[in-house]
């Protein structure tokens, strides 16, 4: 951004207020923060997790909704007058993952943790939430508060849209905000976002290789399935940087690999599952068609049998750039300017936030929550069991998301005779 194009003090006039709201909503935010962390659940239904947001949303004046095939909220706040929706989301679940982080509110459920800091993203909006609802005589328009479950793989967002989270105001949302906190690579409050796509698309390939069994010593009696999908795999890799630009690129890694019982017997088959991540629509739909094209006309040539199947996952997650350039302008505006840096390339991990993109103007953007003692270049990443996150961010976080709304739904006061 331009020094030209810098928010004014006069754009922000909001600034000082919300920020000392939020240091004194930061300990309440905290609890409810390592009250989640303690107790966390994966999937689409989390009942501990829904009460303790239903609990922390109790006595505002908010219309609430609870999900039918999962435990989302859904929370609509109705501004004094009337305007434009704007809609902002934090996703709820944790991961199968066995915490060894030392922390004393380390998780209580065993091979569960929030090893990817949702709970601090729903203790963040729940500060938003508040300073929103103080804040009602300031809005044009409503604010719809997503809740949301199942991000982690079990498409929680696709479900809260099908069950009418986006019109939840009774209105198409004109934009939507989300944020994620990051435990290394981004420093300690830093904000980061681009335009255009910022997060991978995620799709996943099994590859089932049908030979002949036989004797580990007379191979040529049987037709070893394993070599042929192990050629399969590199082939793979060699598709991708032959067939795809490499400004347009595609990653395919194949994580799981089995065959046979015994070292001295020829299997029957050889299976193996991969991911496959692009950052484009276009390189997206031909990586799905060629990938299994590939691994067939190898097994084919070795005379076996192949099954290969591709499945769409998550898509690309993509930034509107005036939405984007708004969050940028809004986070240099109410935490600084040194606070704010453009990311120069997307991420390749994945986030189905990317859905509601898909209806509604949309921005995602990350925090950096590694806690200042620590290197965010060599502190344990997202989904790591010894992963560290920092809550003393969970204030700016929320003041941000609050603003965000606050700018959108800021119209002209009433005049006075019409008061």
């Amino acid at each position: 951004m331009t020094k030209e194009a810098q928010p004014s003090e006069a754009a922000h006039p909001r600034r000082t207020g919300l920020r000392e709201s939020a240091a004194l909503l930061q300990p309440e935010l905290v609890a409810l923060r390592r009250a989640l962390h303690q107790e966390p659940e994966i999937g689409l239904d989390l009942p501990l997790t829904q009460a303790k947001v239903l609990a922390a949303l109790d006595g505002l004046p908010l219309e609430i909704s609870l999900g039918k095939r999962l435990s989302s909220v859904t929370a609509v706040l109705r501004g004094a007058r009337p305007g434009p929706t704007v809609l902002l989301r934090a996703d709820l679940d944790a991961l199968p993952v066995q915490e060894t982080s030392g922390l004393p509110y380390a998780s209580k459920i065993p091979g569960v943790m929030h090893a990817c800091g949702h709970d601090l993203h729903t203790a963040g909006l729940v500060g938003a939430v508040r300073m929103l609802c103080e804040r009602r005589e300031e809005l044009a328009g409503s604010v719809v508060f997503m809740f949301q479950p199942g991000e982690e793989g079990s498409d929680g967002a696709r479900i809260m849209i099908e069950e009418g989270v986006l019109t939840a105001s009774g209105e198409l949302p004109v934009a939507a905000y989300a944020l994620h906190v990051g435990a290394s690579v981004l420093p300690h409050g830093w904000v980061a976002t681009r335009p255009g796509p910022i997060m991978a698309a995620a799709d996943s390939m099994k590859v089932t290789v049908r030979g002949r069994g036989g004797h580990g010593s007379s191979p040529h009696l049987a037709l070893d399935p394993v070599p042929a999908a192990c050629e399969a795999v590199t082939a793979l890799q060699t598709m991708v940087t032959r067939r795809f630009d490499a400004f347009d690129p595609v990653v395919v890694t194949v994580g799981s690999f089995h065959a046979g019982t015994v070292g001295n017997v020829i299997p029957d088959e050889a299976v193996f599952e991969a991911t496959i991540r692009s950052f484009s629509p276009e390189a997206r739909e031909r990586v799905l068609a060629e990938a299994p094209a590939v691994v067939r006309g190898v097994g084919e040539a070795h005379g076996m049998t192949v099954e290969a199947v591709a499945e769409e996952g998550y898509p690309v997650t993509v930034n509107d750039p005036d939405q984007a350039a708004y969050v940028a302008e809004t986070a240099q505006g109410l935490l600084g300017k040194d606070r704010y840096i453009e990311m120069p390339r997307p991420v390749a991990g994945s986030e189905d936030f990317a859905v509601v993109g898909d209806h509604v103007p949309s921005a995602y953007f990350m925090l950096g929550a590694c806690p200042p003692d620590l290197n965010p270049f060599t502190a344990a990443y997202n989904h790591s069991p010894e992963a560290l996150f920092d809550d003393a961010v969970l204030g700016d976080g929320a003041a941000l998301l609050a603003e965000l709304a606050l700018g959108r739904l800021s119209g002209p006061e009433p005049a006075a005779e019409a008061r």
